[in-house]
């Protein structure tokens, strides 16, 4: 499933075309993906300003003019391709085809983008385990699928002040505290472990470790504050991490797993220099998670 880099790489992707562009028409070819389509699905887009593309945690958000809003998610293998309406077919290099079969095509929007352009922004989704969803004007932040997510990784709230107050007095795996989207919204398994690995901490340390018995934030928790947004900003600038079915809107993969240092990389010697330890793999709430036992502690 694409994680938080992949979604934002894919939202710059969309945004040359989308934002300012009005939807001509929209086709939805199934009624369903992994929920059933919005009623008139088709007909509310219809002549409908594309205002701004956002995204919150994993999932892309489109602004449009009334209010309404667009909830995007990409599930294990949705992506977005953009096409010219003249069948030029679409920009950039390929470094892995994208599936051609049709049948999963679900769903088309035709734009005129501000530059006056018309262009087909095609949703293609061979296991359907993406949604699209509507959010009532002025009530996107309450949607049941938005409601209750915790502070995004990528600004400067994500402190060590924020990460003591989150998990003081959590005996829970830091791995496994980490991951709840109620805390922190868009980390999952791939960059959680990373960046476990460039702060130095075990991904068994208990999370409240990170509070001194005042409540205050330890040298710990500062560390992997910045490690967080340093690889999530770094995978961002790499284009995602292309694993599964990930591409981005021009067809080319994203190439941070060539970043990765820990992830996936069983039995393999530690890149940190100096530490001579091994990568090894263990699992925690139903997910493998790799560290390096010699200088994670």
């Amino acid at each position: 499933m694409p994680e938080l880099p992949e979604v934002e790489t894919v939202r710059r992707g969309l945004q040359p075309v989308l934002e300012g562009a009005r939807i001509v028409r929209a086709e939805a070819r199934r009624p369903n993906l992994r929920f059933p389509l919005p009623d008139r699905f088709a007909e509310h887009l219809a002549g409908r300003l594309v205002a701004s593309l956002g995204r919150r945690a994993k999932y892309l958000t489109a602004h449009l003019d009334g209010g309404l809003a667009l909830i995007c998610h990409l599930g294990m293998s949705g992506s977005f391709r953009i096409e010219d309406e003249g069948g030029s077919g679409v920009p950039g290099i390929f470094h892995r085809e994208r599936s051609k079969d049709a049948a999963h095509d679900h769903v088309v929007f035709h734009v005129e983008t501000a530059a006056g352009e018309l262009k087909r922004v095609v949703y293609n989704d061979p296991r359907r385990f993406g949604f699209m969803l509507f959010a009532e004007p002025g009530r996107l932040a309450e949607h049941p699928m938005l409601a209750g997510l915790g502070v995004e990784p990528t600004g400067n709230a994500l402190d060590g002040d924020l990460l003591a107050d989150l998990f003081r007095g959590r005996a829970a795996p830091l791995k496994s505290v980490l991951m709840d989207q109620r805390l922190i919204a868009g980390l999952g398994n791939i960059y959680v472990c990373e960046a476990l690995w460039r702060a130095g901490l075990s991904p068994r340390r208990a999370a409240g470790s990170l509070a001194t018995a005042a409540g205050k934030p330890s040298v710990r928790a500062g560390r992997l504050a910045q490690s967080i947004r340093d690889v999530i900003a770094a995978a961002i600038e790499a284009g995602g991490s292309s694993l599964r079915d990930h591409m981005q809107t021009d067809g080319s993969l994203g190439y941070f797993q060539h970043s990765f240092r820990v992830y996936d990389r069983e039995g393999e010697a530690c890149p940190r220099p100096g530490c001579g330890g091994t990568i090894e793999r263990i699992v925690q709430n139903g997910r493998s998670t790799f560290y390096c036992p010699a200088c994670q502690r």
